[in-house]
Order: structure tokens, then C-alpha cells, then sequence
């Protein structure tokens, strides 16, 4: 009989939680006892795995116990206080929030770029980003053939990225302009209906968001590139699941789009789409619930020197947080 591992799923009643659980069972992960955890106010409901009902319990102080591995995805300040319980209790936990991305202790992983720095955990394994890991799945390989120096880059985000209910508010906001009813908003600061917000995380002192910034502070960390520089903007679009990111990049070899599309088309977890006369490149509706991320729109850029421009396109709840969570899981078994 071949191994079995137990596995809690923290904040499992949520939009990328339900994704962890599906995966898991998609990509068959050898999983003995399957472990739902939730708030006190999720405690109970139903949830399927492999066709039968696991009840989700209360997450508590004593959730670990018995589990080896601990999928997080229930916000920063859960993942403070519960994951280093779970690592006492012998679980290796892979975290999905901002909580430990930074900490030189923790490896932040992307496992078609880093996988082998999972070896280095200490108990917690960070997942990265989302717009992050979805540019980095087309920027990396690029990186390693040409050398990329600097990014400009803005993003088309998702509103599954921001959770459940906005996904749930923008269906509701489209419903009632549809009907001629005033529209109502509770999860965005400004209507995301048949508009872009600017904004994505909050503002730091320099007007960047923290979002914006991630794309550099993390992607120096997964490349092994310190001197990486990023400058993004971040924007919220009304696309449910999949985010879009546009792309110039420098290099510090000379690169032609021939070439740059000939690695592409080698990178593990990438679809290269690109073919302009037939209007063919990625598209986030197409991107939805698809495992592999999508590059298209490849060009030189003409205000940078050995530049490349691309458009990147990869499932928010897949790449960007439970297939890359699962996938790290499945580096460990």
C-alpha cells in the first residue's frame, strides 16, 4: 500500500480553500484523513472530497494533531498565530498569506522556478504572490536565458483575489445595473462593475501599494536575484477568476522575440498563445480553472534597450495560491 499523508486544509470554507480541496483530489495527492478548518461560524458545513461529506470543524489550538501537512489559506493573522502550532504538533505547513513570504527563514517557493528551496524549511513553506507567480512563470524563463534587469508592469486583477464575497459583489453589481437598480458596494471602496480601481492592498508612504511592491520584494526572493527591480501598477478589473498582467522587461543580454519565444515554449507550466493575425493571445476568460499560465503579445519594446514586451495571463485560485500550494506538498511526498 503506498503512503498516506493526513492533511488540514485552514480556511477551507473559503474561495481558495475550496480550490485546495478540489486539487488535492484532481492531482490524486495521497491524502489518509482529510481535515477541514474553519471559524466557529463555517463549523459544520459539508464539504465534498473524493464523493463523500467532510464536516468542517472550529479551528482550535489543538487542530494538528496527527496531520502532516497544513494547507493555509485563511488570511495573515490566523497564519501567525496557528501555523507555528501546526509545525510544533509535526505538520510541515505551506502558507498561502503574506505572513512568512518574507522571513529569510521561510522558503518562498514557486516550483517550476525555486522547487528545490523547499529543502530548506523549517517547518513552513511560503506561497508566493498571485500576480507575482503568474508573471514569474513567463518572466523567469526568460531571466535565465537573457538575464532581465528591471520590469515595468501593470496588472489586471481579479476580484477572486480578493476573496469570496467580492466575486459575490460583482455578480450582484452586474445584476443590478442589468435591472436599473442602484448599485451597492461592501468589499470595494468604489463600483467594480463595468469599471478598473487603481488600487489593490493599501498605500505606503511612497503611493505605491503593498501589492505593487510584492512583485519585487518577492520575486528577488524566488529568482535568487537581488538586485531585481519592479515597478508596477496594480489594478482591479471585473474578471472574476483569472489575473492578466502586461509586461515590459530589460535584459541584460540582447534578446529577439524569436528567442524569447523558443524558451517560453520549454517553460514547464506555461502555454505559449501568440498569434496576432488570428486575434490569438491570453485571455483570462480562457484562463479560468486552467493549471498552466498563458504568455502571448511577445514584441520588442521599443523604449527600453533589450527589451521584451508580453502579456501573462494564469488562474488567480490555481497558480496564484491552491495548485501552487498543493504542488509544493506534492515536492515533500
Amino acid at each position: 500500500m503506498s503512503k498516506t499523508y493526513n492533511v488540514a486544509v485552514v480556511g477551507a470554507t473559503g474561495a481558495v480553500g475550496i480550490e485546495m480541496i478540489q486539487t488535492l483530489e484532481k492531482r490524486n495527492f495521497p491524502v489518509g484523513q482529510l481535515k477541514l478548518l474553519a471559524s466557529r461560524r463555517s463549523a459544520g458545513r459539508k464539504l465534498k472530497f473524493h464523493g463523500r461529506d467532510v464536516t468542517v470543524e472550529e479551528l482550535t489550538q489543538d487542530s494538528f494533531d496527527g496531520m502532516q501537512f497544513a494547507l493555509f489559506s485563511a488570511g495573515s493573522s490566523i497564519s501567525k498565530e496557528f501555523a507555528p502550532l501546526a509545525v510544533k504538533a509535526g505538520c510541515v505547513v505551506v502558507d498561502n498569506s503574506s505572513c512568512f513570504r518574507m522571513d529569510p527563514n521561510v522558503p518562498l517557493v514557486v516550483p517550476e522556478i525555486n522547487g528545490d528551496d523547499v529543502k530548506q524549511h523549517k517547518g513552513i513553506i511560503a506561497n508566493p504572490n498571485c500576480t507575482t507567480a503568474i508573471t514569474l512563470m513567463a518572466l523567469y524563463p526568460l531571466h535565465v536565458a537573457f538575464g532581465c534587469t528591471r520590469i515595468f508592469a501593470s496588472s489586471y486583477q481579479a476580484v477572486s483575489g480578493t476573496g469570496a464575497k467580492a466575486i459575490a459583489e460583482l455578480e450582484r453589481q452586474v445584476d443590478q445595473i442589468v435591472k436599473g437598480q442602484p448599485v451597492t458596494k461592501e468589499v470595494y471602496p468604489h463600483q467594480i462593475a463595468f469599471n478598473v480601481l487603481p488600487q489593490v492592498d493599501s498605500f505606503l508612504p511612497t503611493g505605491y501599494t503593498k501589492e505593487e511592491m510584492k512583485m519585487e520584494n518577492e520575486g528577488r526572493k524566488i529568482m535568487h536575484h537581488p538586485t531585481f527591480r519592479a515597478s508596477v501598477t496594480c489594478v482591479r478589473v471585473p474578471v472574476y477568476r483569472a489575473h492578466s498582467v502586461a509586461v515590459s522587461a530589460e535584459f541584460a543580454k540582447p534578446v529577439t522575440v524569436e528567442a524569447a519565444r523558443e524558451v517560453l515554449k520549454q517553460a514547464p507550466g506555461l502555454d505559449v498563445i501568440d498569434n496576432p493575425a488570428k486575434s490569438e493571445y491570453p485571455l483570462p476568460l480562457y484562463q479560468a480553472e486552467k493549471y498552466n499560465c498563458a504568455v502571448g503579445r511577445l514584441r520588442k519594446d521599443c523604449a527600453l534597450d533589450n527589451g521584451l514586451c508580453f502579456w501573462v495571463s494564469g488562474d488567480q485560485l490555481l497558480k496564484g495560491a491552491a495548485l501552487n500550494a498543493v504542488q509544493i506538498a506534492e515536492l515533500l511526498v
